[in-house]
């Protein structure tokens, strides 16, 4: 858990207008930058970001957050992923979960440094050298790709000698290049003599970027048949295939667009693809789907269709991505799989058939629950006892990795008609996690009363100032807890969460910690996000007010309430004294304040 201290310090430190702006065309427009909207198509800016509140807000689709939460809605990071993004930038270091020492820590954060500018430097080298490599650029040519797709992706050429990286790395002996698997060491078994030489030679290259777009790995294609086929960069601490997705960093947008990722198994399928009208696709990189691979897709988009061979290994491919689906899968995601003719992969099948006949294969793909009963029902015959136990032996683990949703309800529905048996009995004899067909589904929860009135222009105020929360005490939260004590929870938890920012809180820490809380606030935060910039001192003054008028209805309501039992008692007599006398005071504190100054 990274600390809110932290958070709040690296708000404090990063400049959203900075961070827009490395993927957003920003203009200066008044006191607030304005740009395209990244996350809808949009032709006239409706996008804003505001350096004084460190937040961005759009118009025109509602998008709202911190730097910290565009990076996470632009890039597809994690959490922890896009607070390191921007601690990096700033010379902060994350505390780590692994609490390792501060050294040791900056220790780590310099090596990965190291291997990323070797990368880089190598990436570099090897698109220059495709500029003078004939064979290469003929290979390209004669796969139907043009110089202006080999330069978005990177494209480059490592030449046939043994250390050609020399040329970049004097220092040939460095152990970075290891490390970052760009050469091999191996030990001369005649002599014992040490020998070094380049991992990828004669092959077309296609750099690996991260969601940053830095260079961490490489496949190399051979130009001839020569074998493997592919080379990829080993597992290095920059590189672990089961996390990256090749194509996903130029992919991003094109999939927001497109309203899909396409996940196909290869480099050229890529390439090819996004060549013929089609860059919202991804690529494995020679490994099998992973949950990874699932969570980074479905954080850019809700609906996935991958794309296999209609062979054998294509069909044992899409079981795997089949498996890592499953934990994912939920009502408001789509997984798909296409499978396209055995003799055919995504670029041959367009360039025979046409990109109008693979969109229509793309919008013809097979849904995950056919996929799943598909898996299932296999070769088993299901006119016998026999057959339709094991197939509901084939189906139980799959449906174990699914949560409970309406999605799994009618796959578990399917299930039963197949093996004549009954949803809730499937259930059962599963032992599925918060079954649904055999309980009664609880009604959903209810959210908190919207604040009305004072109460939520207190709210209001004390999020667009949060430092305004150091001028409330306890009384004031008791009148606000006694005029409406459906919301008194609400307000609360604001006063405590502003509170624990101090002096130094902001519009942009407090909105990040109450993001993580629930979304009772975030309607509350949209509309304070698109709204000009109010003084600090009208703002005080104002919440002021409303705290006194909060006192003056407590006051009312409690006077009123004697009045009608009779003042009977002297101790009701004193009480009604006393508030009057409180209820004079707030008086003229209202007078003093209204005075003209």
């Amino acid at each position: 858990m990274i600390p809110q201290s932290f958070i709040q310090d690296l708000l404090n430190r990063v400049d959203i207008v900075d961070v827009v702006g490395r993927y957003v065309q920003l203009k200066k427009g008044g006191a607030n930058y304005m740009g395209l909207c990244p996350f809808h198509n949009e032709k006239s800016p409706s996008f804003t970001v505001s350096p004084t509140k460190q937040f961005y807000h759009c118009f025109g689709c509602g998008a709202h957050g911190t730097a910290i939460g565009f990076l996470i809605e632009y890039s597809g990071l994690g959490f922890v992923e896009a607070v390191k993004d921007l601690a990096q930038g700033v010379g902060m270091i994350v505390p780590d979960q692994d609490r390792l020492p501060p050294a040791q820590r900056a220790e780590v954060q310099a090596k990965s440094l190291a291997l990323s500018e070797v990368m880089t430097s190598a990436g570099d080298f090897y698109r220059q050298q495709l500029r003078a490599a004939q064979n290469a650029i003929a290979y390209l040519k004669g796969r139907g790709l043009t110089g202006e797709i080999a330069a978005r992706f990177g494209l480059g050429y490592a030449p046939e000698g043994w250390d050609s990286l020399r040329a970049v790395f004097p220092d040939y002996d460095i152990a970075a290049l290891v490390e970052a698997g760009l050469v091999i060491d191996k030990d001369d078994d005649e002599g014992g003599r040490h020998k070094r030489y380049d991992r990828f030679r004669d092959r077309i290259m296609f750099p690996i970027r991260n969601t940053k777009g830095q260079v961490i790995g490489f496949g190399g294609r051979v130009l001839d048949g020569g074998e493997p086929k592919y080379l990829n960069s080993p597992e290095t601490p920059l590189f672990q295939k089961g996390n990256e997705l090749y194509g996903l960093f130029e992919a991003r947008q094109a999939i927001r667009d497109a309203g899909y990722a396409l996940v196909t198994e290869g480099y050229m399928d890529v390439v090819a693809l996004a060549q013929l009208g089609f860059p919202q696709a991804v690529a494995t990189l020679g490994t099998a789907c992973t949950s990874t691979h699932v969570q980074k897709l479905l954080r850019q988009t809700d609906q996935v269709i991958f794309s296999f061979d209609g062979d054998a290994a294509g069909r044992r491919a899409a079981r795997r991505a089949l498996e890592a689906c499953l934990p994912y899968a939920s009502d408001n995601k789509t997984l798909k799989f296409l499978f396209l003719p055995s003799e055919h992969d995504p670029d041959s099948y367009i360039r025979e058939s046409g990109a109008e006949a693979f969109e229509r294969e793309v919008r013809d793909a097979m849904p995950l629950s056919q996929f799943l009963l598909n898996e299932v029902v296999g070769d088993n015959d299901l006119s016998t006892p026999e057959g339709r136990a094991r197939v509901q032996f084939e189906a139980k683990p799959l449906l174990q990795a699914m949560p409970a949703s309406g999605l799994r309800l009618q796959i578990v529905r399917g299930l039963a008609q197949l093996t004549q048996t009954t949803p809730a009995e499937i259930e059962a004899l599963f032992e599925l996690v918060q079954p649904v067909a055999r309980t009664k589904i609880a009604p959903p929860r209810t959210k908190r009363t919207p604040p009305m009135g004072l109460e939520r222009q207190m709210i209001r105020l004390l999020v667009a100032h949060p430092v305004l929360a150091a001028d409330l005490d306890e009384s004031a939260l008791a009148a606000a807890a006694h005029l409406a004590p459906d919301n008194a929870a609400m307000l609360g938890q604001l006063i405590a969460a502003c509170q624990s920012l101090g002096q130094q809180a902001n519009f942009a820490a407090l909105a990040e910690q109450l993001r993580a809380t629930g979304p009772d606030f975030d309607a509350l935060v949209a509309e304070i996000a698109a709204d000009s910039e109010s003084d600090l001192e009208a703002a005080r003054l104002e919440l002021a007010g409303a705290v006194r008028q909060t006192r003056m209805q407590v006051l009312k309501a409690e006077l009123a309430s004697l009045v009608a039992a009779g003042l009977q008692t002297e101790e009701a007599r004193l009480r009604y004294r006393e508030l009057s006398q409180q209820q004079e005071q707030l008086r003229r504190q209202a007078e003093v304040e209204n005075m003209p100054r």
